[in-house]
């Protein structure tokens, strides 16, 4: 969100939740089956993403785009593993894109509200 205010771009974040919405954003329709493909079992399907990534951003941002998805995925990971809260500040910022997306209701998300309340 506050990459998008940054360079006047109007990144809509329930793309994330919602398909059926526009991300927003360049290649962001691709980008996101990308990084359900990557998720999932159906080689064919990751296939046919990684070439959409490519015929929209170009084939040398497919390494730079798996790159990101599997620094996520690992640091993600890590942190609910480890229980680690979300930060204070960053809950005061994200509390109204936090509950329009649902986010609060994620099983994790008990590890930020068992030290910090949501004010």
């Amino acid at each position: 969100r506050e990459s998008g205010l940054a360079t006047n771009i109007d990144v809509n974040p329930m793309a994330l939740v919602a398909p059926e919405q526009d991300p927003g954003v360049v290649g962001g329709r691709e980008l996101l089956d990308f990084a359900e493909a990557l998720l999932g079992t159906d080689r064919a399907r990751l296939d046919r993403a990684r070439d959409a990534v490519a015929q929209v951003l170009g084939r040398e941002a497919i390494g730079g785009v798996a790159a990101v998805a599997a620094t996520f995925s690992m640091n993600d990971r890590i942190a609910n593993a480890c229980g680690i809260p979300v930060e204070p500040m960053v809950l005061k910022t994200t509390k109204d894109l936090r509950q329009t997306m649902g986010l609060n209701q994620y099983r994790s998300a008990a590890y930020t509200f068992k030290h910090f309340q949501d004010e």
